[in-house]
């Protein structure tokens, strides 16, 4: 085997195990049960991990408390990474939920009774090397695709994960529960910093399709 074909094929080893890996976030813990959920799809289309309790009854809340969304486990800044991204990230989220929960229920400062207490958590915030197109796989070409990598000058993916809590406001039953991973805007490459403005567009997604599947539900 030549030695260009034996780098060739150690790419595609590496870069492949890279892609799959990313496709599922990983459990933080910050939910009750990850046993019972399933593969859905939100009202956009697009992939979620959820559970909904079949004691559920349609219309019993009228009103909602948004718990102020919070890292778990607690993230530390980095250099990529800053606290100002940080702070950005779960006030931009704790906006966009209240605007589109706002437009279903009625929001309250507490919980109590006949509410849904909804707790947001972000449980990953990071960046990670493009996978390869489909041109790139030429054997030609992806030697110079693995050299970009290794180099840190190809483009970079912003990932950014959410578990969120659906509550009982009186009892503080779990009644549902999801788990959902979003790519916002690419960065040029492993230099460059994470803003909240890299994921708003995940973020929007996200409020969007949640105040959706409650319309749905309370039907």
């Amino acid at each position: 085997m030549s030695r260009i074909r034996s780098l060739s094929l150690s790419i595609v080893a590496t870069l492949s195990l890279a892609a799959c890996s990313s496709k599922t976030p990983e459990h933080s813990g910050f939910l009750h049960d990850y046993s019972v959920m399933t593969e859905r799809q939100s009202p956009s289309g697009q992939p979620v991990l959820a559970w909904v309790s079949p004691a559920l009854a349609r219309g019993r809340y009228t009103q909602v408390y948004l718990a102020p969304s919070q890292f778990y486990p607690s993230a530390e800044p980095t250099q990529r990474i800053p606290l100002s991204t940080l702070s950005g990230v779960t006030d931009y989220y704790d906006a966009a939920l209240r605007v589109e929960l706002g437009k279903v229920m009625h929001l309250v400062n507490q919980p109590g009774p006949n509410t849904l207490v909804v707790r947001p958590a972000i449980t990953q915030v990071a960046t990670s090397t493009q996978g390869l197109r489909f041109y790139e796989w030429l054997p030609v070409t992806l030697v110079a695709a693995g050299v970009s990598t290794a180099a840190g000058i190809r483009d970079q993916d912003s990932e950014v994960v959410t578990e969120v809590s659906f509550e009982d406001g009186s009892t503080g039953e779990v009644i549902a529960e999801v788990v959902r991973k979003g790519t916002g805007v690419p960065l040029e490459n492993d230099k460059q910093v994470l803003t909240a403005d890299d994921v708003k567009v995940v973020l929007d997604g996200w409020a969007s399709d949640l105040g959706k599947s409650y319309a749905t539900l309370r039907r």
